[in-house]
């Protein structure tokens, strides 16, 4: 059974709230209900309905968006309504026709990386909006799937991107060996609805680079940051890693960076780091760059 966790929100207009889920529900079509007769296949909302000051309510794969008749304000009710359709959910109660909820199919493919401890899983459908690191067990208390993928025994790092995940072993197994078990897993829990992140309990974790706000940082840093997004992220994250801007001192010219993912430990990201990342910087920023370093290596 799925561990529902519902987050609510009030709408600009403070007439509608939306309650959003931490799962999929499997819903492909939006619906909106105006009686409790209307949603006579969609009980979780006839549930809402029972509520008197309830007047609409729109049913969505990620959660439900309700409106309120004019009785009373939402910063009154919101938490409650949160709960009851938490608590509806987590005792099993139904959500919709058997027919109107649908499993979406997945696939999930391996992909090697320049790191030949990490392996990258890329699936078909977003898993988070956000990055997520996780070097132990105990860093998983808000990350069900990381959590679940630490009990296999070569896990040593988990690195959680948009759409896949890269996971660093230990020297005990070959890939060769255990990769489509990690495969089928990842493809089977994520067809299943079950969470990927508890989002409004887990932080993006990791290393913790530079978190001055952009505009305050000086010039050359921000032309540094600038070049790191557009340029650099996109080729470092198809090698299933991640790069993050730590600062730069115009006293040396040298920038420090934090990797993270596959490109962490990598045996190649020294190469990569010189002869891609520093080079790069020289080019585009000359006489503001001398040399570029991994603060974690």
């Amino acid at each position: 059974m799925s561990n529902f966790l519902v987050t609510p929100s009030i709408q600009e207009d403070n007439n509608y709230a939306f309650f959003a889920l931490n799962v999929s529900l499997g819903i492909t079509k939006e619906s909106s209900y105006y009686s409790v007769e209307e949603a006579k296949d969609a009980p979780l909302v006839q549930q809402m309905f029972y509520l008197p000051f309830v007047k609409s309510v729109t049913l969505t794969d990620r959660g439900l968006s309700i409106e309120r008749f004019d009785i009373l304000a939402w910063s009154d009710v919101i938490n409650e309504v949160a709960q009851e359709i938490q608590n509806y959910l987590n005792n099993g109660g139904q959500i919709a026709a058997q027919s109107e909820v649908k499993k979406v199919p997945v696939t999930v493919y391996a992909e090697s990386t320049p790191n030949p401890s990490v392996m990258k899983f890329v699936a078909n459908k977003m898993l988070v909006d956000t990055i997520y690191e996780f070097k132990s067990v105990e860093e998983t208390t808000n990350a069900p799937l990381a959590n679940k993928l630490f009990n296999f025994p070569f896990v040593n790092e988990i690195f959680i991107d948009t759409n896949y995940i890269s996971i660093n072993k230990n020297e005990g197994v070959e890939w060769e060996e255990v990769v489509m078990e990690i495969r089928e897993f990842i493809r089977a829990y994520i067809e299943d609805g079950k969470g990927v992140i508890n989002a409004n309990q887990a932080q993006s974790s990791g290393f913790a680079a530079s978190t001055t706000p952009i505009e305050n940082l000086d010039e050359t840093s921000q032309e540094i940051i600038k070049i790191i997004e557009e340029y650099i992220k996109p080729a470092v994250a198809s090698d299933g890693g991640n790069i993050l801007f730590d600062a730069y001192k115009p006293e040396d010219k040298s920038v420090h960076v934090v990797l993270q993912g596959a490109c962490s430990g990598c045996p190649s990201s020294t190469i990569t780091l010189k002869n891609g990342i520093e080079n790069m910087l020289k080019e585009m920023l000359p006489g503001k760059v001398a040399t570029v370093s991994a603060v974690n290596g």
